[in-house]
């Protein structure tokens, strides 16, 4: 088995604010409570999530919601990069997200989907898949320049906003991780977001907003009938990243991760 440092370092990086506590905020607690140091990254800035203040005003109160959760999960928030809808696949935004992912330095990275219900999650997953990939690559340029690192990462891909793809396939977890005892914190967490609850309850009819949160999470515990609450993973390959046996939600989290045998090919 792979050996973890002394302290890893988390990176949960989104889309946008509210994705962490809608998505993997419980994981990303229970990783605090096991001694990790966490770091927290929208990288859209919340701009169009907004019926009535300007985008600037929206990316201020946004900003301000996502330093809240943030203080109370003990995490480091970091800026956004850019707009919404303004996440894409390009030299330009890969070479700056890296620039970040070197910064941080994170030996587990927690993400979106590659297969999600919108182009900013799936772009976003993109970029830091690959700023991992080229995390030891001294000849990729970042902006601003930042020196490359060696160290193993495990990138963990989290279940979509409404637990399906944009084609509505339902995401098969190979991972569970139990969040009950922390979800009370995830709930302050979300409820941090007030001027997303605004949003959601005029565009999509989400008023309880956290309530449908906490009903995602208590579906995603039915993949194990033990499991009150739950986040569900897909493990990224190791290919590039880490020795296969790195698994470092498995070994930080004896008491709360549950793997699910439902891969039909298991490559070594």
């Amino acid at each position: 088995m792979a050996k973890l440092s002394s302290s890893p370092v988390v990176l949960a990086a989104v889309a946008h604010p509210d994705d962490i506590e809608f998505c993997l905020a419980g994981t990303l607690l229970q990783l605090k409570e096991a001694g990790c140091e966490i770091h927290m990254w929208n990288l859209a800035n919340g701009c169009c999530g907004d019926l009535i203040r300007t985008r600037e005003e929206a990316t201020k109160v946004r900003w301000a919601e996502s330093v809240a959760s943030a203080s109370l999960a003990k995490a480091i928030p970091h800026p956004p990069l850019f707009d919404d809808l303004a996440i894409f696949y390009n030299q330009e935004s890969l070479s700056a997200v890296s620039a970040v992912v070197r910064e941080i330095r994170p030996t587990i990275i927690l993400t979106h989907s590659p297969q999600d219900y919108m182009e900013d999650h799936q772009n976003t997953c993109r970029l830091i898949v690959t700023a991992a990939f080229s995390r030891s690559i001294p000849n990729h340029f970042t902006t601003p320049k930042r020196p490359p690192y060696i160290d193993p990462v495990r990138i963990y891909h989290a279940a979509p906003h409404g637990l399906r793809d944009g084609v509505g396939t339902p995401f098969q977890p190979d991972l569970l991780v139990d969040i009950e005892s922390v979800l009370p914190l995830k709930r302050s967490m979300l409820a941090s977001h007030r001027s997303q609850q605004e949003w959601l309850e005029a565009t999509q009819g989400m008023g309880a907003y956290v309530e449908d949160m906490v009903n995602m999470a208590r579906d995603m515990a039915r993949h194990d009938t033990s499991l009150s609450f739950a986040e569900g993973w897909r493990r990224h390959s190791h290919l590039g990243f880490c020795p296969p046996d790195y698994d470092p939600l498995t070994t930080l989290l004896p008491e709360h991760a549950v793997p699910l045998d439902n891969r039909q090919t298991t490559f070594a």
